[in-house]
């Protein structure tokens, strides 16, 4: 029905103006919603006639042109050379020796040895705790160990000779070993009135100062000993990598802050996946000879977790995917030169990728040794089309940028 009306304005409207078209500007002029949509519809019909007529017209140019233009293109040539990919994370510097002194014993502090900054060695008097009588006990245990061990001495002398008692050496050698105990459990807590150094490094911190009573406990630390020497990158790796990043592997670790890099080693890998993240801990040991690293100090990590010695490496940018989701590219095949001009013919490769590394990407199947592959114009060519090569000799600078 709408159609018949259609036809009907159209009509019309020929039969209103004679032979002679009516045009768009009075079409519009008439504010009539019909004959306006029915000027569109003519108009429409003669956009697809002459569209139509187009395509044909190219098409035979296409065929009867010996002077068409050819697509440029330059090419990169595949060559295996070795691939070392990085996992690239982030971590903090720790270490081992990083601990706060506790006290271990109750008291007030007599006298302070050392200052912040210092340097001690394992084992070294930081300070000195008031023992409350210890060290007269420790004298008064060592008279009592010294007669019980000149009474045992005596009772051994005179049984070696079969004079006397058994019972009477017996005892005597129960006395000494007894007291001789004692000095030696009053030694240990007279041992505990002195805080020393748990291994050499640096005081970093005094908390407590001299004529502070103590006692052993959380919240009472007297110092904070630090060293720089045994230092450490940790940081999480997702458990995806847990098969390649393994002890032992390479690792390039940049501090950015002091701008400074250095190469070392995974020294432990964890055997432990955290539900909470799915990570496991790796730890980096780093060499701190000038002391400028310190705990807590951000770094960057570079981690060689796969290495193939026979890659071959395309840019990302030249590859395509198919309606069926498969990767391709395209390289160039039946190569001539004829009048100064290099041609060729391209083709389209499906290929299989492996990792990436920066803006290029590994090529685990699909291309071999020497393929000619089309860098600038990939995206503009189609397969099998001819195409005008413009360095035959191809750019092979494809390395992974770091």
């Amino acid at each position: 029905m709408r159609k018949i009306l259609t036809i009907a304005i159209i009509s019309l409207l020929f039969a209103s103006c004679g032979s002679k078209e009516q045009s768009v500007e009075s079409v519009i002029a008439s504010k009539d919603l019909k004959i306006i949509r029915a000027k569109k519809d003519v108009l429409d019909k003669k956009q697809q006639e002459l569209a139509a007529d187009i395509k044909l017209l190219n098409d035979e140019i296409f065929k009867l042109d010996t002077n068409k233009k050819v697509p440029l293109i330059t090419t990169i040539i595949a060559l295996e050379k070795p691939f070392i990919h990085y996992l690239d994370l982030q971590g903090n510097v720790q270490t081992k020796k990083n601990v706060l002194v506790y006290p271990e014993m109750p008291g007030q502090l007599v006298r302070i040895y050392v200052k912040e900054g210092q340097r001690v060695v394992k084992g070294q008097a930081l300070a000195k705790i008031d023992d409350g009588g210890v060290s007269q006990q420790v004298g008064q245990a060592e008279s009592q160990a010294a007669f019980a061990k000149t009474t045992y001495n005596r009772q051994k002398r005179l049984w070696d000779q079969r004079i006397g008692s058994e019972i009477q050496y017996l005892q005597a050698k129960t006395n000494y070993e007894s007291a001789s105990r004692v000095v030696k459990q009053l030694k240990q807590q007279l041992g505990k009135s002195v805080i020393k150094a748990p291994f050499t490094g640096i005081v970093d911190d005094v908390i407590k100062e001299q004529g502070t009573v103590v006692a052993p406990g959380m919240g009472s630390e007297v110092f904070r000993v630090v060293n720089l020497g045994d230092m450490y990158v940790e940081t999480d790796v997702p458990e995806s990598y847990i098969s390649t990043v393994k002890k032992g592997e390479k690792v390039t670790v940049n501090f950015p802050i002091l701008n400074k890099s250095i190469n070392s080693t995974i020294r432990q890998a964890g055997n432990f996946i955290n539900p909470a993240n799915r990570t496991f801990k790796v730890e980096i040991g780093v060499p701190n000879e000038d002391r400028s690293i310190k705990p807590n100090l951000t770094a960057k990590l570079k981690i060689n977790d796969y290495t193939n010695p026979n890659a071959i490496l395309i840019p990302q940018s030249i590859i395509s995917e198919n309606a069926k989701g498969q990767q391709y590219i395209f390289i160039v095949d039946n190569i001539k030169k004829d009048s100064g001009k290099v041609t060729g013919v391209a083709k389209q490769v499906i290929i299989k990728t492996g990792k990436t590394q920066g803006d290029v990407i590994e090529i685990l199947e699909g291309l071999k040794n020497d393929d000619k592959i089309i860098k600038e114009g990939a995206r503009s060519v189609k397969d099998g089309q001819l195409v005008e090569v413009l360095n035959l000799s191809g750019n092979t600078d494809v390395n992974p940028k770091k």
